[in-house]
């Protein structure tokens, strides 16, 4: 393969281990098929995991995704539901309330952050889930008004449940049907976004 780092939108460095990557990720699964931004979060969420199965397992709207894509680089916040989320998402500010949460009676520290983090934020904002059930059910009790939701909460005990909550709302989102996820794969989509270059097409 080839040594020499490629420039990506947004003047990112791509380093030739990556590269390598999704040519052999695209080489086992064909992905052309799907329209630019969902194939863009497709293929980094399954770049994130070594996990080809997220081709079919994540359920993702392509207009939705063009209005938050438009959303993100026009500056619209960005709230996770943890640390571990902020950490893999490296080119946007985001926020985080988690440390400054408090559970009580029927609120766990995950849901009473997101709605601090509302607090600050109001509409509009992107909000990427990668942990916490409970912090995507706090988010759909709130009149948030997303520009997107990335519903990629992670365990056996109402993940999947709250996956399929968020796909009943209606509400702009990225999800998927099982009860995989985590901070990594959040913070792909996300990423998937931030990378893909602004332009007309998809304003």
């Amino acid at each position: 393969m080839s040594r020499v780092s490629q420039v990506f939108p947004g003047n990112r460095v791509v380093h030739p281990i990556e590269q390598e990557s999704f040519r052999r990720l695209r080489a086992r699964l064909d992905t052309s098929h799907f329209p630019p931004l969902t194939r863009a979060v497709v293929e980094r969420v399954i770049h994130s995991a070594a996990d080809l199965n997220y081709a079919a397992d994540l359920v993702t709207d392509e207009g939705a995704l063009a209005k938050a894509h438009a959303a993100l680089h026009a500056g619209a916040p960005v709230v996770v539901d943890v640390e571990m989320v902020a950490a893999g998402i490296t080119r946007r500010d985001t926020v985080c309330r988690l440390k400054d949460a408090k559970s009580g009676p029927g609120l766990t520290r995950s849901a009473h952050a997101i709605r601090l983090a509302y607090e600050d934020v109001g509409p509009g904002a992107l909000w990427v889930i990668g942990c916490a059930p409970t912090a995507l059910e706090e988010l759909l009790t709130l009149d948030a008004d997303p520009a997107l939701v990335i519903g990629l909460p992670v365990g056996f005990v109402g993940a999947a449940e709250s996956k399929a909550a968020l796909r009943e709302s209606g509400l702009p989102a990225v999800s998927n049907v099982s009860e995989k996820g985590g901070s990594a794969v959040a913070a792909a989509a996300l990423n998937a976004l931030l990378y893909h270059p602004a332009t007309k097409e998809f304003s």
